[in-house]
């Protein structure tokens, strides 16, 4: 009996003492816990950051013309559809198509015998008109003729110079001369034939100075200047130089974009009207850079820029200005003066991220510069 209750304490007693260091949550070894603790002591050091590279470089500055491109097309100065006023019959055709004229030349005579036939009838009666005022003068001046015979001879003098003067108007209706210098485009009639009152007789031009016409945004529109300087390229590949003579001030209703027309000299005729045209206009020079296309990149807001370093190595974003787009490289304006542009990993960083500048390749500084000579000449 008593050894059964000593077994039974014992038992008692173990079963204590394993609860007891259960409720500790001790359950590794001493080795273990104190390798447990050095590696969350090792845990808490923070090791330095490592700092992204990138590449920079300090753009020269350019004083460059902004260009405005725009599509338009070659036209006429001047256009005139010459038209007949009177019925008739051509007579005489004195032009043909691609010829050029002066103005004041004639272009088309109807037949007018019964017109010229009317201003010689016309100018018999005025002479005889004439000659029975005089003699009515003559008399009523030595007092055989009542003053009021001279009265009427004088209004059927004036009314004999009227009907002259009707008949000469009539004859001139049957010719067309040329309003300006131009050259003849269009001849659609043919001597001898009929043609009525309103009838097409020829199309004149005149292309010295041919117009480049097209449509600036309302954007571009603060950038012009009448007389700026404008180079165009037509579609043939024929490449000219002008000059800005006109700006609309009235925007299209539809594209809110303002007509301007670019006036080409065109001395040889060569240059055809109704061709398309790539017009570049310039702006006054403005202060900008000359960067690679790459380094062109998105801030976080999604504008369009640049990154740069600051003087505390942190990254900075400047939102650019395309001044112009060049084979080489894209003329930006908005870059502040001595700003260290990222050329390389500037896509990897984020405005505010400390980074590790470095000067990026002399080449590529060398082409910048080599540009910069060139558009300074």
């Amino acid at each position: 009996m008593a050894k059964f209750k000593f077994h039974k304490i014992a038992a008692v007693l173990v079963l204590l003492a394993f609860a007891a260091w259960t409720a500790t949550g001790e359950f590794s070894s001493v080795g273990s816990a104190a390798d447990e603790a050095a590696a969350r002591k090792a845990a808490e050091v923070v090791p330095p950051p490592v700092l992204r590279t990138v590449a920079v470089i300090t753009p020269p500055r350019v004083d460059h013309a902004r260009a405005i491109r725009i599509s338009g097309q070659t036209e006429a100065e001047k256009r005139a559809t010459l038209a007949v006023r009177v019925m008739g019959v051509i007579k005489e055709l004195k032009v043909k198509e691609g010829e050029h004229v002066n103005r004041g030349d004639l272009i088309m005579r109807l037949d007018t015998e019964d017109k010229q036939a009317a201003v010689h009838m016309a100018e018999t009666m005025v002479k005889q008109r004439k000659a029975e005022a005089d003699a009515a003068e003559r008399l009523a001046g030595g007092g055989n003729a009542p003053k009021l015979q001279v009265d009427q001879a004088r209004a059927a003098l004036a009314a004999a110079e009227a009907q002259l003067e009707s008949a000469k108007a009539e004859l001139a209706r049957q010719e067309i001369y040329a309003p300006f210098n131009g050259v003849i485009d269009r001849v659609p009639v043919e001597r001898g034939s009929s043609i009525m009152a309103g009838g097409e007789v020829a199309t004149l031009i005149n292309l010295d100075p041919l117009l480049a016409i097209g449509e600036v945004s309302e954007r571009d529109l603060k950038y012009l200047r009448v007389g700026s300087d404008a180079d165009i390229r037509l579609v043939d590949g024929t490449e000219v130089k002008g000059t800005l003579r006109y700006i609309s001030r009235d925007a299209s209703q539809n594209t809110r974009t303002f007509r301007i027309e670019v006036a080409i000299p065109n001395e040889s005729k060569e240059l055809p009207a109704g061709m398309t045209a790539e017009i570049t206009l310039r702006a006054p020079p403005t202060d900008a850079v000359i960067l690679p296309r790459s380094v062109v990149t998105l801030s976080n807001s999604g504008d369009l820029g640049i990154r740069a370093v600051d003087p505390q190595n942190k990254v900075a974003f400047f939102p650019i200005d395309i001044v112009d787009d060049l084979p080489n490289g894209l003329v930006l304006g908005g870059i502040p003066k001595d700003a260290r542009v990222i050329v390389a990993g500037q896509d990897l960083v984020t405005e505010g991220d400390t980074v590790k500048p470095t000067d990026a390749d002399p080449e590529l500084l060398r082409k910048l510069v080599g540009l910069e000579t060139t558009q300074t000449q």
